[in-house]
């Protein structure tokens, strides 16, 4: 544990920060996860919903730098062609 006050508060915010960032990217997979499912279940209406929210997530979490913002459209792309396929 450091001992400087400036040091002290970096532990803190960092562990903050890294809470949420989990958070986030966490919920980013379970979304695209379910779209994926609803693509597998065959199912047009949930997944075109699941999509929605999947894209959603993935441009949160690409802006605020938890993921490269090519590999959030990559994950898009993905996922987009595989719900027209439908």
């Amino acid at each position: 544990m450091p001992n400087i006050k400036s040091a002290i508060k970096r532990v803190k915010t960092s562990e903050a920060r890294n809470a949420q960032n989990t958070t986030v990217k966490s919920a980013t997979r379970t979304a695209v996860k379910k779209a994926e499912a609803a693509i597998t279940l065959n199912d047009a209406t949930a997944a075109k919903e699941a999509l929605v929210t999947a894209a959603s997530k993935l441009d949160k979490a690409a802006a605020k730098g938890l993921i490269h913002k090519n590999a959030a459209a990559r994950k898009k792309s993905r996922l987009m062609k595989k719900t027209n396929a439908l």
